[in-house]
């Protein structure tokens, strides 16, 4: 059975990491490297279990948030088809089985927002924690002069909580937005796309989605 762990300590997987977030880096995108994989893979975890899913479904949503952006190593456009098949060949090499196989690259495969579609619990785990990963920290460029619309959103974003309601019923972006920096209504006009795809993946998993916004002027 592979784990979590032997994904974290196969070379060839974190090798795609870092060249895919190198090629980000080049088209000048947002940071997707280890810090953002690593989140979304434990944030993707502690959704299935804090819902009562199995350890294992958990530890899938887990190596699938973990691999899930190793597709931007060959090309932006279509990275979330194409790491589902470069996980796949990954995966098999390991020694996977094939339902788990299937389970992990259907979730790689339907994480964009562009193609995306909650088809089953573990990838409805990964659209939500792959898109509340918003925060100040994953802008790169530092000359605030020379932002875009996507810097000004994610710079904005001075704290970021995701949580699940005691009654389970609800889960919840929590985020406090610097109005000096962007206005709420850019967030909305960037992200709008994303917040309704993960309204999509909490009603697979029997939630409602809800983001809250705080606003607040630090400069």
């Amino acid at each position: 059975m592979i784990t979590f762990e032997n994904i974290v300590k196969n070379e060839a997987v974190n090798t795609y990491i870092k060249k895919a977030d190198e090629t980000l880096i080049a088209l000048g995108y947002t940071e997707h490297s280890f810090a953002h994989v690593r989140k979304v893979a434990f944030t993707a975890r502690d959704i299935l279990l804090t819902l009562g899913y199995s350890e294992r479904e958990a530890e899938l949503a887990q190596i699938a948030g973990y691999l899930h952006d190793i597709g931007n190593v060959i090309n932006r456009i279509d990275h979330a088809q194409s790491g589902a098949v470069m996980a796949f060949r990954i995966l098999d090499k390991m020694g996977a089985g094939a339902d788990e196989i299937a389970t992990i690259i259907t979730a790689i495969g339907n994480h964009d927002e562009s193609t995306a579609f909650p088809v089953n619990p573990v990838s409805a785990a990964l659209i939500l924690a792959d898109k509340t990963d918003v925060r100040d920290t994953r802008v790169r460029n530092q000359d605030i002069a020379k932002f875009d619309i996507h810097d000004r959103v994610n710079y904005s974003v001075k704290k970021s909580e995701t949580t699940i309601n005691e009654d389970k019923t609800m889960i919840e972006l929590k985020l406090m937005v610097d109005t000096s920096i962007c206005a709420v209504m850019d967030y909305f006009e960037i992200f709008m796309g994303r917040m309704l795809l993960c309204r999509r993946a909490a009603e697979k998993l029997n939630l409602k989605f809800q983001l809250v916004i705080n606003e607040q002027k630090l400069m």
